[in-house]
């Protein structure tokens, strides 16, 4: 498989990574850890490099699984994960209802990474980001704790995630920020007013979330879609019937294209992310096999500039309806 770097920094990866949230949290309950093993094993079989997980998600179990999943790979793979939450004893782990307060001082963050690193079976974190920008502590003093990190040789690069321009360019300023990661796919195009300008400008790689929309933009959801209550996307806006129906219009433009290609929508999507900018590297999750096999054949697909052209305009005269998060996860997003 093709890499990327992701800016200007020296951190090379897969030009596809692998989300693995869903594996242990949030798209219902965690899933057979032996299955998920062999499924993030196979991943590195086919060219797969870079990994994401976070201590929220589980919380624990997923860094667990990741960490023993590719002991065996040390030093092929670049395993991001993040901090960043205050995981408290009435954190409901079945989804983000209970949702964990924010938490970045310094002296957490220290914590957190001390028990990264155990569970991940690793010396050094390839990658680590501040999960959500806490608005309690400065921006300046978690990037001076992560340099801190870096030059005590636990971390390797620096990373944030949903962060606006102006707080990339505060952390910038104290640590240089390697990537950051947000949601971003023909359905969640906000980044592209500043943020993406600012990291084009800095020198900063862009890690999209959610690339395919949470499973929609696969094509394979309709109104008539249900999600069990474990099942996160239960609380968002986006996935009420009303709005899975409205927003149809963009799978059909994605399925027109894929025709054409003799791709699927879903290749469509994570081809149409990775035309953007050289250093831009989608992190599709799944749990499948046959889902992997296809969000790596996207990386096989090449949109022409007229491609591109035809997807723009379409995409411009299509309102997404619903917001993405209820609006207290949303008010920790873009800060």
């Amino acid at each position: 498989m093709q890499k990327r770097k992701l800016g200007k920094s020296n951190l090379e990866v897969s030009v596809i990574g692998l989300g693995c949230m869903g594996m242990s949290f949030s798209y219902g309950p965690p899933k057979d850890k032996q299955e998920m093993t062999s499924l993030l094993r196979t991943a590195v079989e086919r060219g797969i490099t870079f990994f994401d997980t976070a201590e929220v998600y589980g919380p624990f179990l997923n860094e667990e699984l990741v960490g023993d999943a590719l002991a065996p790979f040390q030093g092929q793979v670049v395993i991001a994960t993040k901090f960043g939450f205050d995981l408290s004893p009435n954190f409901d782990p079945r989804g983000m209802k209970g949702a964990p307060g924010l938490n970045s001082r310094p002296e957490h963050i220290k914590e957190a990474v001390e028990c990264s690193l155990k569970r991940l079976q690793v010396e050094t974190i390839d990658l680590l980001y501040q999960h959500r920008v806490d608005p309690n502590v400065p921006i300046e003093d978690v990037a001076g704790a992560v340099k801190d990190l870096i030059q005590q040789g636990k971390v390797k690069n620096f990373g944030l995630s949903e962060a606006g321009a102006k707080t990339i360019r505060r952390a910038h300023a104290v640590q240089p920020v390697t990537a950051l990661q947000s949601e971003y796919s023909l359905w969640t195009r906000t980044p592209e007013k500043e943020v993406i300008p600012t990291l084009e400008e800095l020198g900063i790689g862009f890690v999209p979330y959610s690339p395919l929309g949470k499973g929609f933009l696969t094509g394979k959801m309709n109104q008539n879609t249900t999600f069990d209550s474990s099942d996160f996307r239960s609380t968002l806006p986006r996935f009420t019937p009303e709005a899975l129906k409205a927003n149809q219009v963009l799978i059909e433009l994605l399925g027109n294209i894929a025709e054409r290609k003799k791709a699927t929508p879903a290749q469509i999507a994570l081809a149409w992310l990775l035309a953007q900018k050289p250093w831009i590297v989608p992190i599709p999750g799944t749990t499948k096999l046959n889902r992997l096999e296809e969000n790596i054949g996207a990386a096989a697909v090449e949109l022409t500039a007229d491609d591109l052209r035809d997807i723009d305009s379409a995409a411009s005269k299509i309102k997404v309806e619903g917001a993405r998060y209820p609006e207290r996860l949303e008010r920790m997003t873009g800060l």
